[in-house]
């Protein structure tokens, strides 16, 4: 297990400070505000702490209210709202300085048999033939200005391989969709909630700039404000966070400076393991660049 991967497992331990109240620290990915996969991930653990260990997360709803301070925690508020026969409702409000920062309902559920069916799993590259997010970056690495530069290459928890990755300095106008293959840096110990809580993290990178990739910009090309406004997530079936899955993301609309995306992750068995859905604010901040 990698070090940067072990940090990540450390930051998503929560410390209880009261009946219903948990702390965790902010990480500085160096975007000047805490990553919403932090939240949401720290967010999943403070609730999954006050349900039986035999209920597993099956969705959860959030929304971003205000961006998080990487210089200060994040205190996790639970609300049991329902303790039901089959289901476990709870409500999760982080909060810093006093104030909310982000909010989530989150559903639990016990093993059940039922009916079942799927969508196909898409074709895709083997991971092994594809570069890494990072070995992609390092190709360009005199072009990314100075302040980004080692953030950019810096050694990451979870690692992406693109199937049809952007070039950040010179993007073209491509389709609305994307597919990526994600895993994280190492072997994890065989606790499924931890997969989630890493899963409900990285759902939240490559997302949002799916719905930009019509336009051909990125942050890098044009002043934008980008940051998630909601995010919706669906556990469908067991899955190892530790082994390759494929994230299917596509984005069905942008208006009114928000972009819509939908995404599903697969494993390499096909077999359809979580969904998601998230809209965000990509803003540009000037008229964006002629072609």
């Amino acid at each position: 297990m990698t070090h940067v991967l072990q940090e990540l497992i450390a930051l998503l331990a929560l410390e209880k400070i009261e009946e219903n109240l948990y702390r965790g620290p902010s990480q500085d990915l160096g975007w000047g505000t805490v990553f919403g996969g932090q939240v949401l991930g720290q967010a999943l653990a403070a609730a999954a702490y006050t349900v039986p260990a035999d209920r597993f997360v099956h969705s959860l709803h959030s929304y971003f209210l205000r961006p998080g301070d990487v210089n200060h925690p994040i205190v996790y508020e639970v609300e049991r709202i329902r303790d039901g026969g089959s289901f476990t409702t709870r409500r999760v409000v982080a909060i810093q300085s006093g104030r909310p920062i982000f909010s989530m309902s989150a559903s639990f559920q016990g093993e059940e048999v039922g009916l079942e069916h799927q969508d196909e799993a898409p074709d895709a590259p083997d991971p092994e033939d594809l570069l890494s997010e990072q070995a992609l970056l390092t190709r360009i690495a005199d072009g990314i200005p100075k302040r980004w530069r080692a953030r950019a290459l810096a050694d990451r928890p979870i690692e992406i391989r693109p199937v049809e990755p952007v070039h950040i300095l010179a993007p073209r106008p491509m389709p609305p969709h994307q597919r990526a293959w994600y895993r994280a840096a190492g072997e994890l110990p065989d606790d499924p909630a931890l997969h989630r809580y890493l899963l409900a993290y990285a759902s939240d990178f490559y997302l949002l700039p799916t719905s930009m990739r019509p336009h051909g910009v990125t942050g890098f090309t044009h002043p934008m404000h980008v940051a998630s406004i909601d995010h919706a997530m669906w556990f469908h079936r067991p899955f190892r966070m530790d082994q390759w899955l494929l994230y299917v993301m596509e984005s069905p609309s942008a208006s009114g400076g928000r972009g819509l995306v939908r995404g599903r992750f697969y494993d390499q068995q096909g077999r359809l393991v979580a969904s998601t859905m998230q809209e965000g604010l990509i803003r540009l901040k000037a008229d964006p660049p002629k072609p």
